[in-house]
């Protein structure tokens, strides 16, 4: 049979389509919302001067809160000084330098005693509350207890804990442990970005690792109160 004069059908190959641009990057659609309100909070993780070389990040966990409810945790970190060194700074209450941290705007000294310490600061999340802490000292344990005064004035139910030094080959390990109730304080323990609880308590610490760095000088002559 001849296929002189007989045109071959064409085949038409039809290629797969590729997926829509916006489906493909549909995840980062949804996340828009999000990424526009990180700027607005971003203030809050930022980091205050160039880093430091720091012994290690700071460990920090939930831990069971105390039978009113609210949230708990716990927060380890080290100190490149010596203890002495670094509890002469700690309560180093009467000073300006704690201003240089970006999360506080005002610090005052209103009462010193041998063991009982009460100061005033503002922050920057609250410009126009006044926090009243009162820290006790014991100095032979390393510890330092501190409790807010007037939690119902600063939109709080309670807000206390203490800090632990404790010397560690020639430096300072250090465990801040706090228990607080705040209308929002599980949405701030679980944030996961900047903002957040481990955002905000890392920066405290980094902060702290750098200052106590740049002042060491003037805190290893004197003796401990």
């Amino acid at each position: 049979m001849s296929l002189k004069g007989h045109k071959t059908p064409e085949v038409f190959f039809k290629p797969p389509q590729k997926a829509p641009v916006a489906s493909r990057y549909q995840p980062f659609v949804l996340l828009n919302p999000i990424l526009k309100i990180i700027p607005l909070i971003f203030w809050l993780g930022a980091h205050v001067g160039a880093p430091a070389v720091l012994s290690a990040a700071p460990q920090i966990s939930l831990i069971t809160p105390e039978k009113r409810g609210g949230k708990a945790y716990r927060m380890v970190y080290s100190v490149d000084v010596p203890l002495d060194v670094f509890w002469r700074f700690k309560t180093d209450f009467d000073n300006d330098f704690l201003v240089s941290n970006k999360y506080i705007l005002s610090h005052v000294l209103i009462k010193k005693t041998n063991s009982i310490v009460v100061t005033e600061n503002r922050y920057t999340s609250s410009p126009d509350v006044t926090f009243r802490w009162q820290t006790r000292l014991y100095p032979d344990q390393y510890r330092l207890d501190f409790k807010l005064l007037n939690p119902h004035a600063c939109g709080q139910k309670f807000h206390y804990g203490h800090i632990q030094a404790e010397n560690s080959h020639e430096k300072t390990r250090v465990t801040q442990v706090a228990y607080f109730d705040f209308f929002g304080a599980s949405l701030w323990v679980n944030f996961p970005w900047a903002g957040g609880m481990n955002a905000f308590l890392s920066e405290t610490a980094t902060w702290e690792q750098q200052m106590v760095l740049k002042r060491k000088h003037l805190y290893r002559q004197p003796a401990r109160e």
